[in-house]
């Protein structure tokens, strides 16, 4: 065959070389500035916007080609993905750690529509995301006849409005550059979230008539978080040192190594005994002795008994609060201890969204970021206490059991699957993008604010595989590892997102732990048989995903990645973690199905991986 002749990469349909996604121009471009699209992508570089996460549409085809050929695609480099759903999620996964915005470009009214759920989640776990969206031409005489028509909407952001910080529709070159630094401040100041912008068509199109005046952008930075008042420290530290029985609920907090140190400082100042969850990313040393409780999504009766005890209680920006007494203490019974709640939350919330909680009680309430109160708080109890030394825990330290051994033979169980993955991660540096769900928690240990990117926020299916692929691009070159372990419904429901990873060069080890079910539903459905003395032999109908079974690996393949599976046991899954970790160092993506066993010894309800957080 001659060498015209021969198919390029491009058409080879299942090509699977391994690309750094560092997609090179095919021709040098003019990069002067001409263009009011020009000025936009200019003014994403001048914020150090370094990533762009998309699914091309033609709403933004002048942006596009600012991107392109304007800035040569660098800073902020282009992410295509495979849904708009993906491009949010990465954005999401991204921010959780770095606490700086991505940004994301949604085509049209359409592609908005596709990307409201990774919106809502981005929302409820206080992410900063800079969305951009696009609309048809504002003038209806420049608009192309059907196709700008369907795509043009009046207050296009009010899809939105209610799960977003800010929005606007600029409708100039220099309405343009304030609105991006404008929605980017925004994002980035505490409590965090997504901004829309939506950019219209004929306005990215338009020819500059004038030289465009960019912003200092060092006068432009988000402010400095809420700072406690020296009354609300010195009354907090006054309560906590009196305190026999205190406790801190470490909730959202930063990722600075700074402030985690900080944190440890305060709790060992005070001698209090710290909780955290999984809700949200690694607040505090799992292995600590003032940690007496391993984290969960949901209290335990351990903790239930602890809250009961305490007579003071710090709550830094602790996610549902008032829900968090309910769980521990019965639902209409009092805390009795004395509450301290740090959190600037409140200037989020809205009438539409009820991810508020319950309004919970507060002796002392403090408008403050909890890390900017941390360490005044932590001078102001030495200076009480008169002394720079630790105090004597005022709970009786962590007695930690013996986790136990895998099953080597037969077929795994979730509690198996943690297990393996709690050995591997001992002697790794590891960030753990999600979770599957019913995972157990006394097999987590945390030693570093990274180590986990903390939950999805909002709850939807399908978030994981997005997630992960933003929280390794976030930590790639740091000599992390990043890894997931995902449910398989949620692997199917976005493993187009791992494509994005392939693509783009970025290394992730992914676990799936596949029971073939939606379990979580399956938990429900044997309630309600119960409660309506119904056959309970009946709860797998209509949630298994079987006859045919999925062929997660197949699919894994199909996005241009490595993988193996199905893995039946521990043994097993323990050799292919490491044939995983040697792909990933290399920088590649590699996928595990690993198959569990519901109905495992030991397992209880607890195996369920594929349905949603209720």
């Amino acid at each position: 065959m001659p060498e015209s002749a021969k198919p390029s990469l491009r058409e080879t349909p299942l090509a699977t070389a391994r690309f750094d996604g560092k997609d090179p121009l095919q021709k040098p471009s003019n990069a002067q500035m001409g263009w009011t699209s020009d000025a936009m992508a200019e003014t994403l570089r001048r914020l150090d916007v370094k990533y762009i996460a998309l699914t091309p549409g033609a709403s933004y085809r002048g942006l596009h080609d600012s991107l392109v050929n304007y800035l040569g695609n660098r800073d902020p480099q282009m992410m295509v993905c495979l849904h708009e759903e993906h491009a949010v999620g990465i954005a999401q996964g991204y921010g959780k750690i770095t606490g700086k915005p991505m940004a994301v470009a949604l085509h049209s009214n359409v592609g908005l529509m596709h990307g409201t759920m990774a919106i809502f989640n981005a929302w409820c776990s206080r992410t900063p995301v800079l969305v951009l969206g696009a609309t048809g031409p504002g003038d209806a005489d420049e608009r192309r006849p059907w196709i700008d028509w369907i795509h043009t909407s009046k207050d296009q952001a009010s899809m939105i409005r209610d799960y977003t910080k800010w929005d606007d529709e600029p409708r100039s070159a220099a309405a343009a550059v304030e609105s991006l630094t404008r929605g980017w401040q925004i994002a980035s100041t505490h409590p965090c979230g997504p901004v829309y912008i939506c950019l219209d068509t004929g306005l990215q199109e338009q020819k500059l008539e004038k030289e465009i005046k960019f912003p200092d952008m060092a006068r432009y930075q988000p402010g400095i978080p809420p700072s406690p008042s020296a009354d609300a420290v010195e009354e907090a530290a006054r309560l906590l040192v009196n305190a026999k029985k205190p406790i801190i609920l470490m909730g959202r907090v930063s990722r600075s190594m700074a402030d985690w140190n900080a944190r440890i400082a305060l709790a060992e100042a005070i001698g209090a005994a710290v909780l955290t969850d999984t809700k949200t990313a690694p607040a505090f040393p799992t292995d600590h002795p003032l940690h007496p409780v391993e984290p969960r999504f949901r209290p335990s009766p351990a903790v239930g008994e602890m809250i009961k005890q305490a007579d003071v209680i710090l709550s830094l920006d602790w996610i549902d609060l008032r829900g968090y007494f309910a769980l521990t203490l019965g639902k209409d019974t009092e805390v009795q201890a004395k509450v301290i709640h740090c959190s600037v939350d409140e200037y989020l919330h809205n009438g539409w969204s009820m991810d508020y909680f319950g309004l919970p009680p507060a002796d002392l309430k403090i408008l403050s970021s909890p890390d900017q109160l941390v360490r005044p708080l932590t001078d102001a109890v030495r200076k009480l206490r008169g002394t720079q030394a630790k105090a004597e825990p005022k709970w009786p330290v962590r007695n930690v059991a013996p986790l136990g051994k895998p099953r080597e033979e037969g077929v795994m169980g979730l509690r198996d699957l943690a297990l393996v993955i709690r050995d591997f991660c001992d002697t790794r540096d590891v960030t753990m993008a999600g979770f599957a769900l019913g995972w157990p928690t006394d097999t987590i240990s945390f030693r570093h604010p990274l180590d986990f990117a903390g939950g999805d926020g909002g709850g939807g299916v399908g978030s994981g595989p997005s997630n992960a692929v933003g929280t390794a691009l976030a930590v790639k070159g740091s000599g992390r590892l990043a890894m997931t372990v995902v449910g398989d419904g949620d692997f199917t429901m976005g493993c187009t997102a791992f494509w994005t990873a392939a693509h783009m060069g970025i290394p992730l080890l992914v676990v799936i732990a596949n029971n073939q079910v939606y379990y979580n539903d399956v938990a429900h459905q044997e309630r309600m048989a119960v409660v309506r003395g119904r056959p309970v032999e009946n709860k797998f109908v209509g949630q298994e995903m079987i006859r045919p079974a999925l062929d997660l690996v197949g699919l894994a393949r199909a996005q241009g990645l490595e993988a193996e599976g199905p893995v039946m046991n521990a043994k097993d899954f323990r050799e292919a973690l490491k044939r995983g970790e040697e792909v990933v160092r290399n920088g590649g993506v590699y996928v595990i199905d690993a198959r569990i066993d519901v109905g495992a010894p030991g397992e209880g309800n607890r195996g369920h991986t594929s349905g949603r957080r209720d």
